[in-house]
């Protein structure tokens, strides 16, 4: 099983950045405007403002405008949630992104129900998720949108197949269950605390590692031959949810880290904020 296959984050999303960047300038050359992203980050967490800083530099680098709000620790959920309501109401703006995590005294899941539907490029509404599920319009999560182009790219095939979400986060493990469910695989969604989960990861043929735990899964609990995503990033440990010593001679397919799943999360996030502007500017 030594000729697994990569799969290759990195290069599918510089290839489909080359896409946004011409459909944003065709874009901006008929609306007179560039599609435009308001981000917004409360206080100071080192994680979260590098990861704005990596958005923004991707939207400039595709064309795309960023409005950043870096708004105090001590801002309010009011506060928050005013902010949100005027850049919903702003025809300039086309997504908007509320950074996660927000401070612990933010009630975080209230403001992201705030965002406008139409305006929720990162998949993070009630009514969003709900949409997502039932197959209605909605901008899919971001992260598990990401892995399934990915996953659709290298022409894996989810149908009938077992699968195995280790998670269940509102944003990664929950949405990347129902996508999976959608595209037809058997799921099964698990967590920290699920009992036998050794033998629920040698069973399944797709494992998705979105648990948040450093090397929290040995590669030589897969199944032989099965697909592995490994949604995890842990910057101090350069290592994701998943140790991969010898992954190479067990699974069909993986994902790097990094290098796998990261680079499709913004790319993802920036295709749907162009297509937000194609739908909402065409609508107008």
């Amino acid at each position: 099983m030594a000729n697994s296959i990569i799969l290759d984050g990195k290069s599918l999303a510089e290839k489909s950045n080359l896409e946004i960047a011409k459909k944003a300038k065709i874009l901006t050359d008929k609306f007179k405007r560039p599609p435009a992203l308001s981000a917004i980050i409360v206080g100071e967490d080192p994680a979260s403002k590098t990861y704005v800083a990596m958005k923004e530099k991707a939207c400039t680098s595709l064309g795309v405008k960023t409005i950043t709000h870096h708004v105090p620790e001590q801002t309010t959920t009011k506060e928050l949630l005013d902010l949100i309501e005027s850049q919903n109401l702003d025809s300039s703006i086309d997504g908007i992104l509320l950074q996660h995590p927000a401070p612990n005294h933010i009630d975080e899941q209230k403001c992201f129900n705030a965002i406008a539907l139409h305006k929720d490029v990162d998949g993070v509404s009630t009514q969003g998720y709900g949409n997502m599920v039932m197959g209605l319009e909605a901008f899919k999560s971001c992260t598990p949108f990401g892995i399934m182009r990915l996953l659709e790219n290298y022409k894996i095939d989810c149908s009938g197949k077992l699968a195995l979400v280790i998670g269940r986060s509102q944003i990664l493990g929950k949405p990347m269950s129902a996508l999976l469910l959608n595209a037809d695989a058997t799921v099964i969604t698990a967590h920290s605390k699920t009992k036998n989960l050794d033998n629920l990861i040698s069973d399944a043929e797709i494992v998705v590692a979105a648990v948040g735990i450093p090397n929290f899964i040995s590669c030589k609990m897969l199944r032989k031959g099965s697909v592995l995503v490994d949604a995890g990033y842990h910057p101090s440990k350069k290592c994701g949810d998943v140790d991969m010593e010898g992954i190479e001679d067990i699974v069909s397919a993986y994902t790097p880290v990094p290098g796998g799943v990261g680079p499709m999360t913004i790319n993802t996030l920036i295709l749907n904020t162009v297509n937000a502007m194609e739908k909402n500017c065409s609508e107008q």
